[in-house]
């Protein structure tokens, strides 16, 4: 049951499938919910339901961020701005109020968990994923609307996880498909990548998001999902005493080069409290994880 309740599998379609009951019996206590999942209709609504009828207690999780990712209002688009917008408005009430629209449309569909907000620095700009979905390239204004916004979502009682730690700005290669690295000196990384995690933690967001980078200056051979050193960083340096997220574990930047079982012990290894696996996980992808972190 503690190895259940260690993973946060997807799944596939707008019912919870039998393995996921099963597993959900057995201790698993998240699941996150992805594109795969929006209805024909659109939004996230009959999946909700299913899943809030079917598994008791279960803690549903998405990444609704506004703006481009969105997942409620799809296809038709957010009815939220995104931090790109809201960083040029730089009106911090405006992004807790944007926020707390968003969390209360997540509280009347059951969902506990937003993977959300992006607070990278968006420094360069051949970065080809992170972009509008960033408040902006300077850090103060980051770390300014990334706390507004934890507090406006996180007022409506669903926890908030700041992503991508410790950055995804700096890059210009995307963790989906490579594995980014981030060559900037420490005192850079101090001042401009942190320093928005660090406004996060003191506005007391709930869970923070780990990124599939390698940041050379903390550790040159690992990325920082499975790194203890660039996660001592976030728990000893920054304070943080919440739950770490990893971001999913399908990445290229995760697993290409493992398989997703191996990364998932790695990420456990390094300090990562929940495994987010990805969308779509199927029973075989699911049991092949947990059995890898039964037997390490």
């Amino acid at each position: 049951a503690d190895v259940a309740a260690s993973l946060q599998p997807g799944l596939v379609g707008t019912r919870v499938p039998h393995w996921v009951v099963a597993a959900h019996a057995a201790g698993l206590a998240s699941v996150c919910l992805y594109g795969d999942n929006v209805s024909p209709d659109g939004g996230l609504a009959p999946v909700c339901a299913d899943a809030n009828r079917r598994l008791p207690g279960i803690l549903l999780a998405t990444d609704e961020e506004g703006g481009d990712v969105t997942r409620v209002h799809y296809p038709a688009g957010s009815s939220a701005v995104g931090n790109g917008v809201l960083g040029r408005l730089d009106d911090p009430a405006t992004t807790r109020q944007v926020a707390a629209g968003i969390g209360g449309e997540l509280v009347d569909l059951g969902i506990g968990l937003d993977l959300a907000p992006s607070v990278d620095v968006n420094s360069s700009p051949d970065n080809p994923v992170i972009g509008v979905r960033s408040f902006g390239a300077d850090a103060e204004v980051v770390s300014r609307h990334g706390a507004a916004w934890v507090d406006g979502l996180q007022s409506r009682g669903v926890a908030a996880c700041a992503k991508h730690f410790p950055g995804h700005g700096d890059t210009a290669t995307d963790s989906h498909h490579d594995l980014p690295r981030i060559g900037a000196p420490l005192e850079v990384l101090r001042e401009r990548e942190l320093a928005p995690f660090r406004a996060a933690v003191e506005a007391g967001v709930a869970t923070i998001m780990t990124s599939h980078i390698v940041v050379d200056a903390l550790d040159a051979q690992r990325p920082a999902t499975f790194s203890p050193v660039v996660l001592g960083v976030l728990r000893d340096e920054l304070g943080f005493t919440g739950v770490i997220v990893s971001d999913a574990l399908d990445m290229a930047g995760a697993s290409e080069r493992t398989g997703i079982p191996e990364a998932a012990v790695r990420a456990l290894l390094a300090g990562v409290d929940l495994l987010c696996l990805g969308s779509a996980t199927t029973e075989d992808r699911y049991a092949a994880a947990h059995s890898a972190v039964v037997e390490a």
